[in-house]
């Protein structure tokens, strides 16, 4: 069977929630690249960095991927960069959002490329979830780990909003009728 073998920490006890998170920074990781393969001339031409810019957060998921079954080697800089990226993009959307009566979220809908960042989006709750069910059993997580995902999420959620801006896309408000 080990011949076989996907990945030597599969069969680990379901408890034990550190194969689960390799396997979620896994995916979002593809899906990273899925989106950085997306990118078209418009992307490409309005917002020349963005390819390195994903291939640089792919590599930091890469990074995140051991950090339960080994050690934590995210760094400082590494966080603050990805704020100062997610605050840039953040300013570029605003201005373009709807100003009256200000929703908290669109539906996560619009052109391909944001699609797939607001899937992106979703899939960094879920790691951070995992980090918080894995810290209430008991274990150590260090902050920047969930500071680092919290942020991947906004980040990809202004990426989507980015994307649908730059291909003409009108976002559509979502108002919750029971928050």
């Amino acid at each position: 069977m080990d011949k076989y073998l996907a990945y030597p920490f599969l069969y680990d006890d379901s408890a034990d929630l550190k194969c689960d998170f390799e396997i979620l920074s896994d995916e979002i990781s593809s899906m990273i690249g899925l989106v950085r393969s997306l990118l078209d001339d418009k992307d490409k031409s309005a917002a020349p960095e963005m390819a390195e810019d994903l291939s640089k957060i792919n590599e930091l998921m890469y990074h995140i991927n051991p950090s339960l079954r080994t050690r934590t080697m995210m760094a400082v800089d590494e966080l603050n960069w990805l704020y100062q990226k997610s605050q840039s993009l953040h300013r570029e959307v605003e201005d373009g959002l709807p100003k009256s009566d200000k929703p908290s979220f669109f539906l996560p809908q619009g052109c391909t490329q944001a699609a797939v960042s607001h899937v992106i989006r979703n899939k960094c709750k879920t790691l951070v979830r995992l980090l918080s069910r894995y810290q209430q059993q008991g274990n150590h997580v260090p902050e920047i780990l969930f500071d680092i995902t919290n942020l991947a999420s906004g980040y990809f959620y202004f990426l989507a909003l980015w994307f649908n801006k730059n291909h003409g896309e009108k976002e559509r408000p979502f108002y919750s009728r029971v928050y």
